[in-house]
């Protein structure tokens, strides 16, 4: 539970200070905080094999990248633009990706992420090395046709891919009641006999749980499944939105009542972990992402030469 906590504290702490660089203007274009999310990309990714499973999301993965254990200094430097950066500057906040790690981006386009999921868990099948695709999306995204072609896919060649539903309630502005006729998203693959689970996304641990029990389902043999997290971004949805479609009170209240990093410190608190050692570690991190920032203000922009690179496929 301590690397937990310390997982989630480094995700708030870096998006926190990615928020402070963006509205210096260090950061272009779009920028989607994770704060409030913490726990579904931790508990999902602690379930996960590195390098044997692997990862695709859409244009709110700071949060993925870090809980994978991906350097926070060159996440920094990407979202930053610069050479440094994991995808040489090139994809900025959306589109950073790392082959390595089989982190497949961090994809702008709504939902288009998901079709690219059932085509890794092909791949997966194919090549036969037992790997697991998860493939994360939003509740806006959940409506895309897209999505629906992947689901039926999926189930009909048995690929072993989790779905993600990252429920935040809103779609940008509009929240999941308006926009959905089913709003109980974890049943969104039942027309395709997926088999579908609600949990707490703002516990990490019922994130690992419903993560575990998803992988048995999925290296099994049954096909896919699809795994609502019920959670809250307390930000809007870019930097750039002021969030007047919900009340000050309304995020307070959330915070208040279920905050995972303070569940998790609750929990820690009442195991007989002391609060020195707890802020022991915020100091820690808080160095860390400092670092990462300075790091990446410190490192060059790419040169004029990267734009002729990456347009060709160059490597088979």
């Amino acid at each position: 539970m301590l690397e937990f906590y310390r997982q989630m504290v480094l995700i708030r702490r870096f998006e926190e200070k990615a928020g402070q660089l963006y509205g210096l203007g260090l950061i272009g274009g779009f920028c989607h905080l994770y704060i409030g999310q913490e726990a579904v990309a931790v508990g999902i990714q602690s379930a996960l094999k590195p390098g044997k499973d692997s990862v695709i999301t859409g244009y709110r993965d700071h949060g993925h990248m870090l809980a994978y254990g991906i350097d926070p200094n060159v996440i920094m430097a990407e979202l930053t633009g610069r050479e440094a950066g994991i995808s040489r500057g090139k994809g900025g906040s959306m589109h950073m990706f790392s082959v390595e790690h089989k982190f497949y981006g961090g994809h702008g386009i709504v939902g288009a992420q998901v079709s690219l999921g059932a085509g890794l868990g092909f791949a997966h099948k194919y090549n036969g090395d037992g790997g697991v695709c998860v493939a994360y999306f939003g509740d806006g995204a959940a409506n895309q046709g897209q999505v629906y072609e992947s689901f039926n896919m999926a189930e009909l060649w048995k690929l072993p891919i989790i779905f993600v539903i990252e429920n935040n309630q809103y779609a940008m502005g509009t929240s999941v009641n308006r926009s959905s006729a089913e709003d109980q998203l974890y049943r969104r693959g039942e027309s395709f006999r997926i088999p579908g689970i609600q949990v707490n996304g703002m516990d990490v641990l019922a994130v690992r749980g419903a993560t575990e029990e998803a992988l048995k389902w999925v290296q099994g043999g049954n096909g896919p499944i699809l795994l609502e997290m019920k959670t809250y971004r307390y930000r809007g949805h870019s930097m750039s939105d002021p969030a007047k479609y919900r009340s000050r009170e309304e995020v307070q209240a959330m915070r208040d009542k279920s905050d995972p990093i303070e569940g998790v410190k609750a929990y820690l608190s009442a195991q007989g972990v002391g609060e020195d050692e707890l802020k022991k570690i915020d100091q820690d991190i808080r160095k860390i992402v400092s670092e990462a920032a300075d790091f990446a203000e410190t490192s060059p922009e790419p040169e004029m030469a990267e734009l002729y690179t990456d347009v060709l496929v160059e490597q088979y």
